[in-house]
């Protein structure tokens, strides 16, 4: 864990296996520094709480 709020330095590569963009249902990229799971195809950014994904579009951030 990287800090005192239990936040991640990374995600687990088989969760990147399993996790798809629920709107193309593409694959994700993890954006460390940001702590998102982005889906390049939706131009979407979901973010990482507490060490879990919210995969919900509409807690997305739109990509520019």
């Amino acid at each position: 864990m990287s800090d005192a709020f239990h936040t991640p330095t990374s995600v687990d590569p088989r969760l990147l296996e399993v996790l798809v963009c629920p709107v193309t249902r593409g694959k994700l990229t993890y954006d460390r520094e940001k702590q998102e799971l982005v889906s390049k195809g939706a131009k979407l950014a979901f973010p990482i709480r507490d060490g879990v994904p919210i995969m919900l579009p509409d807690e997305a951030r739109a990509l520019d």
